[in-house]
C-alpha cells in the first residue's frame, strides 16, 4: 500500500484530489516532482488502470525522472520462481508493460500520429526533421522565392515560422507586419517541401495532431477514452497549440491536473502563454486550486528576498514561500568597477572557499542574463586554473560526423528524404559535385518528384557525362541494396547487432578513412570516430527480443529527434563551477549562487521596456534567486564594455525590491573583496596549511 505520511498537508491534498480539474500552484523548491509522481502512484493504487494515465512534460529528462520515480513507488515486477512469469508484487501475472504514459508533448503526438497519420495523407514511417534539416529544406525554398526584395536568412525565417505555427492563429503572431507577411508567404511552400519528403518538424507534430482531432473525431475519442486522467507539468510554459491539445483531450471527462508556477514563466519569447495558467477558471470553472508554499531548498533569507521581488508583479497568483531551514546568511551585494573585476573577485571567492573550507567547486554556479557575459568569467576561471563547464555549447548531435551518420540512416529508411540524401550523396566523395547535385535538385523541382526518383530516371541520368552518370547509378545501387538488406534481407529479422553492421558499412564506404584524410590531426579524426562508435553502440537500444532492423532504426532516430533537451545539463563534469544563463537554470539548484551583471539594460533587458515584458524579466530574476540553497551573491558593475568601449552602467531597478534588512553590502562588511595580490598570498598560506 502506498504511504503518504511523508508528504506535508498541502502536498497530500494535491495527491489525494484525483477527480475533476485541479491546479497545483507549485512554488520553487516545493517538491513538485514528488507530488506529481505520488499522485500518479496514488491513482494506480486506487485502481485506475496504468494505461489510462497520461503525464506530459517539456523535456525527456523530466519525463525519464518521472518514469523512474513512479516505478519505485508502485509495485515492481518480480519473477515468479515457479512459473518464471514476471508480474507486479502482490498482483501475480500483471503485465509489466502496463504502465502510465509519461512523456513530452512531442513524444505524445508522435505516438498518436504513428497510429493515425495515414488519415491525413502521410505515410506511417514519416521522419522528424531536426533544426539543421529544417534549415536545409527552408534554404531550398528561399532559393526559389523572392520576398519583395527583402533579404532574410533561413534561421530568422524558421523562427518566424515556428512562432506563427505555435501562436494558434495567425492573428496572435507577435511580430512586425513584414515578418508576418514573409512567414505567411513561405509557410505553404515550406510545408509542401517537407510533405514531399514524408517529413514533419517539431511544430507539425502538435499541429498535425490537432488537425487529426478536428478531421477525425473517432481518433480524438479513442485518445480521450485511453487517457482518462491527464497531468501536465510546467503548465505556465504551454503555448497556444499545446493548450488546444490538452483541452481537446480533457474537455469531456475533465480529469485534468496541471502543475505550474506563474512566477517562473520566463519563456514568453518562444510562445509560452502565462494566461493558460492564470485564466484556468475561464475554461474549467470548477477547478480546485492547491498551493504548495513550503520550500525544501533554500533558507528563509533567500525566500524572503524572492517573495519581495516577485510581489511587484501585479498579474500573478499570490503565494508566499517559506522554509524550515532557518534564516541563513544575508544576501551579499557587490558593486564592481567593471566586468573584469567582477569576474576576478567572484573566482577568488570560489577558489578561497575550495581551499580554506574544502567547498567543492560543483557547489558554485554563476548565473548571467546573456551568453556574451560568460567571456570575462571564463577568462578569470582559466587564469586561476579553476575547472568549469559552460551549460550549452555544441550539442553532441550537431557534430558533423554524427549528422552525416544519421543522414545515412534516414536515407536508407526513406530515400525520398531530400535533405538527408543531399547531405550524404557525395560524402565521402564519390564523383557527384555540387553542380551535379544542383542539376539533380532542379530536375526534381521540374518533375515534382524526389531527388532519389530523379537519380533513378534513366532519361535524366543520361544527360550527365558518363563518369558522373556511373557515380549516380552506383549511389542508387548502394542505397537500394542497403535498404533491401535492412528491410527485407539478411539484416531484417536477424538479431545481429546493428552496431556491427553500421561500423562495417562506414568502413566499407570509406567514411572513416575520409575523416582521417580531412582532419588536421590524427587525434581529431580518431575523436570523431570515437563519437560515431559511441553513438552506434546505442543503435540496438539494449532491448530484449529481436525487433526488425527497420523498427530498431526508426525507434532510434525517433528518440534522437525528440530528445531535444540533450545538453550539458545532463552530463557529468566532475568537480567544476557551473556557468549558466538564467533561462537555462530553471529546475536546477546550487548551494552557492552568484548572479552577475544586475544592471539596467541587462536585467531587465533593454528590449523589455519596448516590448512590454518587464514582468517576465522580474520573473527571470526571481528564478535566479530561487536557485540558491545557502549562499546568494548579487553583483553589478559601474562600467561594462559595449562595442569595444567602456559604457556607464546603472544598477538594475529590481535591486530596489530587495528588503534592506536582508542585504549586506560589500562596503559594509568587515571583509572587503580581496585584491588579486592579497588573494595569491592568502592562497599560498592556505595551501601550506593544507599540506
Amino acid at each position: 500500500m502506498l504511504s503518504l505520511h511523508t508528504l506535508n498537508p498541502q502536498q497530500r491534498l494535491a495527491v489525494e484530489t484525483l477527480d475533476g480539474p485541479v491546479l497545483i500552484l507549485a512554488g520553487a523548491g516545493t517538491g513538485k516532482t514528488r507530488v506529481i509522481t505520488y499522485r500518479i502512484a496514488h491513482l494506480i493504487a486506487r485502481g485506475i488502470p496504468s494505461d489510462n494515465i497520461l503525464g506530459v512534460t517539456f523535456t525527456n529528462k523530466a519525463a525519464r525522472e518521472m518514469q523512474e520515480r513512479v516505478a519505485k513507488l508502485v509495485a515492481r515486477p518480480a519473477r515468479n520462481r515457479k512459473t518464471g512469469v514476471r508480474g507486479a508484487q502482490g498482483t501475480p501475472g500483471a503485465e509489466a508493460s502496463s504502465r502510465p504514459t509519461l512523456c513530452t508533448f512531442h513524444s505524445l503526438c508522435v505516438r498518436i500520429l504513428r497510429q493515425h497519420i495515414e488519415k491525413l495523407g502521410y505515410k506511417r514511417n514519416f521522419v522528424i526533421y531536426n533544426e539543421s534539416e529544417q534549415l536545409g529544406a527552408l534554404r531550398k525554398v528561399l532559393a526559389r522565392l523572392s520576398v519583395k526584395g527583402e533579404k532574410v536568412d533561413a534561421p530568422t525565417v524558421l523562427h518566424w515560422l515556428s512562432r506563427l505555427k505555435n501562436a494558434g492563429d495567425e492573428g496572435a503572431f507577435a511580430a512586425g507586419p513584414i515578418e508576418c507577411e514573409i512567414a505567411q508567404q513561405i509557410r505553404p511552400r515550406y510545408e509542401s517541401a517537407l510533405r514531399a519528403c514524408n517529413a514533419v518538424d517539431f511544430d507539425d507534430l502538435i499541429l498535425l495532431t490537432l488537425r487529426l482531432f478536428e478531421e477525425q473525431p473517432d481518433a480524438l475519442e479513442a485518445c480521450r477514452t485511453k487517457y482518462r486522467y491527464v497531468m501536465v507539468d510546467e503548465y505556465q510554459d504551454t503555448n497556444a497549440a499545446q493548450f488546444k491539445l490538452v483541452h481537446a483531450l480533457t474537455s469531456t471527462h475533465r480529469n485534468l491536473c496541471v502543475v505550474g508556477d506563474d512566477d517562473q514563466s520566463i519563456y514568453g519569447w518562444r510562445g509560452a502563454q502565462i494566461s493558460n495558467l492564470l485564466e484556468m477558471e475561464k475554461h474549467f470553472p470548477e477547478v480546485k486550486v492547491i498551493k504548495l508554499e513550503q520550500n525544501y531548498r533554500s533558507t528563509n533569507t533567500i525566500l524572503n528576498a524572492a517573495n519581495a521581488v516577485i510581489k511587484h508583479n501585479l498579474r500573478r497568483r499570490g503565494k508566499h514561500l517559506w522554509s524550515q531551514k532557518g534564516d541563513g546568511p544575508k544576501v551579499n551585494l557587490y558593486t564592481f568597477k567593471n566586468e573584469e573585476e567582477e569576474a576576478r573577485t567572484i573566482v577568488e571567492q570560489i577558489n578561497f572557499a575550495r581551499l580554506a573550507r574544502r567547498t567543492p567547486l560543483a557547489e558554485h554556479a554563476i548565473l548571467f542574463r546573456t551568453n556574451a557575459q560568460s567571456r570575462p568569467l571564463e577568462t578569470a576561471l582559466r587564469q586561476a586554473g579553476v575547472p568549469y563547464h559552460l551549460v550549452g555549447g555544441q550539442s553532441f548531435f550537431d557534430r558533423r560526423e554524427v549528422r552525416d551518420f544519421l543522414a545515412y540512416l534516414k536515407t536508407f529508411l526513406n530515400p525520398r528524404d531530400d535533405v538527408s540524401l543531399l547531405r550524404i550523396a557525395n560524402v565521402p566523395a564519390r564523383g557527384m559535385t555540387d553542380v551535379t547535385m544542383e542539376r539533380l535538385l532542379a530536375a526534381s523541382h521540374e518533375h515534382k518528384i524526389s531527388v532519389f526518383d530523379v537519380m533513378k530516371n534513366p532519361a535524366v541520368v543520361a544527360t550527365f557525362q558518363a563518369r558522373t552518370a556511373q557515380s549516380i547509378e552506383a549511389f542508387v545501387q548502394l542505397v537500394e541494396q542497403t535498404r533491401d538488406r535492412l528491410l527485407h534481407g539478411t539484416l531484417a529479422g536477424l538479431p545481429r547487432p546493428l552496431q556491427t553492421w553500421a561500423e562495417e558499412f562506414l568502413d566499407r564506404v570509406g567514411y572513416f578513412n575520409d575523416l582521417r584524410r580531412l582532419e588536421k590531426t590524427a587525434e581529431a579524426a580518431e575523436a570523431r570516430i570515437r563519437n560515431l562508435k559511441e553513438l552506434m553502440a546505442t543503435l540496438d537500444g539494449g532491448e530484449s527480443g529481436s525487433p526488425p532492423a527497420s523498427e530498431r532504426l526508426e525507434r532510434f532516430l525517433e528518440e534522437i529527434s525528440l530528445d531535444s533537451d540533450r545538453n550539458d545539463k545532463d552530463e557529468a563534469h566532475g568537480d567544476s563551477v557551473t556557468l549558466i544563463t538564467m533561462h537555462s537554470c530553471k529546475g536546477l539548484e546550487f548551494p552557492n549562487v552568484y548572479v552577475v551583471g544586475m544592471e539596467d539594460g541587462l536585467l531587465p533587458h533593454a528590449r523589455s521596456k519596448e516590448e512590454g515584458t518587464l514582468d517576465e524579466e522580474r520573473r527571470l530574476f526571481y528564478v535566479a534567486i530561487t536557485r540558491a540553497m545557502r549562499g546568494l551573491t548579487i553583483s553589478h558593475c559601474a562600467t561594462r564594455q559595449k562595442f569595444g568601449k567602456p559604457a556607464v552602467c546603472h544598477p538594475s531597478p529590481f535591486l530596489k525590491d530587495l528588503p534592506p534588512e536582508l542585504v549586506e553590502h560589500a562596503d559594509q562588511k568587515a571583509t572587503r573583496p580581496v585584491p588579486v595580490e592579497s588573494a595569491k598570498s592568502m592562497f599560498d598560506v592556505v595551501r601550506a596549511g593544507l599540506d
